[in-house]
């Protein structure tokens, strides 16, 4: 666990800091984006200025040693990072829903406790990892039906208990951040290799619990493919699946948990696959003129069964909006890396793939051995990486910058992603009288489609912002869902998705969902709303 204080209101820690240099070419992009001069920025909240409500209930003194009532806890603990969440924050400093108190189990017997407390008063139990949910999923639930909230943080269970290296798997505790995981993994040569944007502030509870997606493009994408056991407590008792690199033997139990978000129960430790870390890396980035033949090199790539940990395709105005390209051709970040051989035959192969399409390659980044740190493809890792960060800088001058990511076939992709872009942009136009920007980048790609990720760009009222935002993302979702797509590809659910995964989950399994819901939690505390209701 780190000594540094978390910020209650933005990503990081508290000692985090944007420079001048940095935020000054994002203003300046903004600026250009929306036609406007200057901006005049919320201030940031302070924790002095906000009141709590007093905690509404009192655990018994068998709790005590493990909980905290303390403000910051509190406020750290009332919201995830998501745009609303922020506009809530910043512009509104609303603080009216805040957790009661704050538990810090240290083992198993100590989430159990809790659970058998909450159960036995009507209190909601909130899982919370490392607290990065964009979708509402830890926000405590506005819900008469509970007396209060307690948020269950993870984060003193937060070792690699055993490796074995022999089979390459760890039995690791679920409240494990990214960066401790991999730092405990180091001296064994072995790495997860499971790295996606909020990496530094998400535990590996919280990838299952959400079916996370990592970075890589292909291979270490999906969460589920790492997990081989899990150990999970609800209320009703503990779950516990036996570790195997697969089974026949009827339904999977783990797959129960995967995604559910802790509403059927807490996760405490996994068995998780582990590799060797890579040794062999080649990159280069392949520019095209034209996007749907760009679309198609990257289909034949995936379907060539090359296997790329990177195959991004952006389109050429987010290359141009990252400075990674030059606004006039869309781009393909390509990376392929291992730990076995040198991988000169697989890079060959997918730019001779790219040529049929029209693709041209950059010879020299194909040369540098540390090509994805620099030039176009370092340009796009950088800002990708910084983004969150600015979140709450752009908040603050009533940027709205968010995403919506999906997944589709291959045969319905581009009509898909017209039908999502123009839905997004007119949204933005009706909502805020002015015109905005979505451009769209794989993320992931599969043998049958790609996982499309868009981003939007609008520059709102800040004291409408909550309303707006909730306009445009909804516009935007819903025609993801109506042309056919995922309600989202890994992003997960929280309570901010549930009306679009309402429509998207077959109704005879959400009453399995419930019936599965009735057994392992029967009072209904863990994580009201989100799957399903209480």
């Amino acid at each position: 666990m780190s000594d540094r204080r978390r910020s209650f209101y933005g990503w990081g820690y508290d000692d985090d800091t944007v420079g001048d240099e940095e935020l000054g070419w994002f203003e300046k992009t903004w600026s250009t984006l929306f036609g406007v001069d200057r901006f005049d920025p919320m201030p940031m909240p302070q924790e002095s200025e906000i009141e709590l409500r007093a905690p509404r209930v009192q655990p018994p003194s068998s709790l005590l040693g493990f909980m905290s009532n303390d403000k910051h806890d509190r406020l750290f603990h009332s919201y995830g990072r998501s745009v609303h969440d922020l506009a809530r924050m910043i512009h509104r400093r609303d603080f009216s829903n805040p957790p009661d108190w704050i538990a810090y189990p240290r083992n198993e017997n100590d989430v159990s406790a809790v659970l058998d407390w909450c159960s036995a008063n009507d209190v909601a139990a909130i899982p919370f990892g490392g607290g990065s949910s964009v979708v509402g999923g830890v926000n405590p639930p506005a819900d008469e039906r509970y007396r209060g909230v307690v948020s269950i943080d993870m984060s003193r269970l937060d070792r690699v208990l055993e490796i074995d290296p022999i089979s390459q798997a760890a039995r690791i505790q679920a409240g494990v951040l990214g960066p401790s995981l991999e730092q405990q993994l180091k001296p064994s040569g072995l790495t997860m290799r499971f790295f996606l944007q909020a990496w530094e502030f998400s535990s590996l509870g919280g990838w299952i619990a959400t079916r996370a997606a990592g970075h890589y493009a292909t291979v270490y994408s999906q969460i589920d493919d790492h997990v081989e056991s899990l150990r999970v407590v609800t209320p009703a008792g503990i779950v516990a699946s036996r570790r195997l690199p697969t089974s026949g033997a009827g339904p999977n139990p783990d797959r129960l948990f995967l995604g559910s978000e802790g509403a059927l129960g807490i996760i405490t430790e996994a068995w998780v696959r582990l590799h060797r870390r890579p040794t062999f890396r080649k990159a280069t980035t392949v520019r095209f003129d034209d996007y749907e033949r760009a679309v198609d090199a990257v289909r034949a790539i995936s379907q060539a069964r090359l296997y790329p940990a990177n195959a991004r395709l952006l389109e050429r105005g987010e290359a141009a909006f990252t400075e990674a390209g030059d606004g006039k051709h869309d781009l393909l970040i390509l990376t392929f890396e291992g730990a076995d051989s040198p991988l000169d035959a697989s890079m060959a192969r997918a730019l001779e793939l790219c040529a049929d399409y029209g693709g041209k390659w950059d010879a020299q980044a194909l040369a540098d051995s540390d090509s994805q740190r620099s030039g176009a493809a370092g340009n796009w890792r950088d800002k990708f990486l910084r983004g969150p960060f600015l979140r709450q800088h752009a908040i603050a001058r009533g940027v709205m910058r968010d995403t919506n990511e999906s997944c589709i076939t291959w045969d319905r992709y581009l009509d898909f992603q017209a039908r999502v872009k123009a839905q997004t942009l007119r949204a933005i136009r009706e909502v805020t009288g002015r015109e905005g920007t979505c451009t769209v980048r794989f993320t992931h790609i599969y043998p049958d489609g790609p996982a499309p990720y868009f981003t939007w760009h609008a520059l709102g009222d800040k004291a409408k912002l909550v309303e707006q935002f909730w306009a445009i993302k909804s516009a935007a979702t819903q025609a993801m869902v109506d042309a056919g797509g995922t309600t989202t590809h890994h992003h997960a659910l929280g309570r901010d998705h549930r009306t679009w995964y309402d429509q998207e989950r077959p109704p005879l399994f959400a009453e399995t969902l419930r019936a599965a819901k009735r057994v392992l939690d029967p009072r209904a505390v863990l994580n009201p709303g989100v799957l399903i209701d209480p």
